[in-house]
């Protein structure tokens, strides 16, 4: 035992060369690693909204759940031990941006026992209790900081630059856009993209029901979710045309599993707000050195999200709500959410294309 502590030290102790970054192919199969990891989720979601029967931790959907966490797990853990092969030791060991994720597979095991246990002696949940249990809690923090690796990987990648292609980018992408899903999906209770045509034309009409209230706060939480990573991204890079589309397809997928995808027109929206918000993206230019762009590009952003929202509800729900006021003032304050959030994400100028970086934030950066 003695022997096997002085060795686990040794592995441990750093032998000082500069942490190096992965391939970009290392960080595409990162991210499509991770998207078997999100889906299985999105399976387990998708199980615990529509099957009432459940009634154990063992079935199909946490198999798929946890087999893709072994398999990204794995393939980051592998990268690691290459770099200890060739004789590193402790942080020089890990690449850049792999850090978080390496430390949050050990914690994300830990959890999992105890989600086992958990459902072992309490039972399955079915309803909004799911989403506090400490146990899914514990596992889904986790999870963001692994499938987000790719994101760190290339947040300060030196063959990435400022003004990075798709493909470059899309690992990163592919990631953060997955991360939101998580962060919604423990929002479902305040989920717009769940709702339906119709039952977003009749929550607007009768005010009686108490739905009005109940979209009108999941339309500025949503709004919020799905627009913020967006804004970091762009505060970051000069992003290539593509890139919102590419997360906001990734973002229909949590809320399309969790209702089976009977609102498929709704969720069709936010693809095409995708490609609006690309277009716009094309003609403003946002970066973190055109503040007043960044800041126009993120109230114009949600502006034309959610009036297409309402749009294609009306169009396909039985007609525009009968409340002028909320079909005509939901997207109009939307669109101020997103420039009060360009303006708290940017509220200076950097002076180059990059965000502003401090001492501090570079080692957080290299995690």
């Amino acid at each position: 035992m003695a022997m096997a502590n002085v060795g686990i030290r040794r592995l441990l102790a750093d032998s000082g060369e500069a942490r190096t970054w992965v391939t970009p192919g290392t960080d595409l199969v990162t991210a499509v690693l991770g998207v078997w990891f999100g889906i299985g989720l999105m399976i387990d979601a998708w199980a615990h909204s529509n099957r009432s029967e459940l009634e154990t931790f063992f079935t199909p959907w946490h198999a798929a759940f946890y087999s893709g966490f072994a398999a990204v797990s794995g393939w980051i853990i592998w990268q690691v031990w290459r770099n200890v092969r060739a004789g590193r030791q402790g942080l020089a060991a890990v690449p850049t941006g792999y850090l978080a994720g390496l430390v949050a597979i050990p914690a994300f095991a830990a959890f999992g026992f105890v989600d086992m246990m958990w459902h072992t002696f309490l039972g399955i949940e079915q309803t909004i209790d799911i989403l506090f249990s400490p146990s899914h809690l514990g596992l889904i923090v986790t999870m963001l900081l692994i499938i987000t690796t790719p994101l760190r990987s290339a947040w300060n990648a030196p063959d990435v630059g400022t003004r990075p292609a798709l493909g470059r980018l899309l690992p990163a992408l592919v990631g953060l856009a997955f991360a939101t899903t998580l962060v919604s999906l423990f929002l479902s209770y305040g989920d717009a993209l769940q709702w339906d045509s119709a039952g977003i034309v009749h929550a607007f009409t009768d005010l009686d029901n108490g739905g009005a209230g109940s979209l009108a706060s999941a339309m500025v939480i949503s709004n919020v979710v799905m627009l913020a990573p967006v804004l970091l991204l762009a505060r970051r890079w000069e992003l290539p045309f593509g890139s919102v589309t590419v997360m906001y397809t990734v973002c229909v997928l949590m809320p399309g599993a969790q209702t089976s995808f009977e609102n498929m027109p709704i969720l069709l929206t936010f693809i095409v707000a995708g490609l609006v918000s690309d277009l716009l993206i094309r003609w403003l230019r946002p970066s973190g050195a055109r503040r007043y762009a960044y800041w126009a590009f993120a109230g114009l952003s949600g502006l034309a999200t959610w009036t297409l929202y309402i749009g294609v509800a009306s169009a396909t729900g039985g007609g525009l709500p009968a409340i002028p006021e909320l079909w005509t003032g939901s997207p109009i304050m939307a669109g101020l959410i997103g420039l009060a959030l360009g303006a708290l994400m940017l509220p200076n100028a950097t002076t180059s294309g990059n965000a502003v970086v401090s001492p501090d934030a570079v080692g957080a950066d290299r995690a």
